[in-house]
């Protein structure tokens, strides 16, 4: 019995967390937000010339490798080391782009208009950043990672979440009365912690104590 190529086994769990499928490539910019993404996460998986619904479409021409590398050089702040290897299924070429977990957290993605902007990747989709998930990035970077005791403000975050099953950032702040900036940071240092967990509905994110 004929093994099904690697990329069909690939393509057949669908994207998710860490594999994307992108037909082709046009814009350096929009595929450097999945680059960021799976940087800032786990790493991940680009397959370039695969249809949203799995099919195989295959690349156009060389191109295609070029806008990767162009997007993780120059529209990825760190640089994005790719590695970029060629299949080709059905007479088709598709391109696996693999992208390794960032150790320079947070990185950015240039828009199209020149600023830079923080991407996560949430189930299949690369979204922008929050305030919170920006701060969690940070803190990931850095070498201490021991919480010795809690701050009033973070005990004050842990007791106001035993009564809810999801809060917004908005509404913690109003239900604390706090400064802003200090319930993002001290939130952040929560999750880092793995203290409190991350949902998400319709791209808004809710915070819970992590069960």
């Amino acid at each position: 019995m004929k093994m099904l190529h690697k990329i069909i086994r690939q393509i057949a769990t669908g994207e998710n967390e860490t594999l994307d499928f992108k037909q082709s490539i046009s814009d350096a910019s929009k595929i450097a937000r999945t680059m960021v993404a799976f940087a800032n996460n786990k790493g991940g998986t680009l397959l370039v010339g695969v249809r949203d619904n799995g099919s195989i479409a295959g690349i156009r021409n060389d191109d295609e490798k070029y806008m990767l590398e162009l997007a993780a050089e120059f529209y990825c702040s760190p640089k994005i080391e790719l590695e970029i290897i060629e299949h080709e299924i059905d007479r088709k070429i598709v391109l696996e782009a693999k992208i390794k977990p960032g150790v320079a957290k947070p990185y950015f993605a240039k828009a199209e208009d020149g600023s830079w902007w923080v991407y996560i990747r949430v189930m299949d989709k690369s979204l922008q950043a929050s305030p919170v998930m920006y701060q969690v990035l940070k803190k990931q970077s850095k070498t201490n990672d021991e919480l010795s005791a809690y701050s009033f403000l973070e005990s004050e975050i842990l007791n106001t979440l035993k009564d809810e099953k999801g809060i917004t950032l908005t509404d913690l702040i109003k239900s604390l009365k706090i400064k802003r900036n200090r319930v993002i940071y001290s939130l952040a240092k929560l999750i880092h912690f793995d203290l409190v967990k991350v949902n998400y509905q319709q791209k808004l994110e809710f915070y819970t104590l992590k069960v």
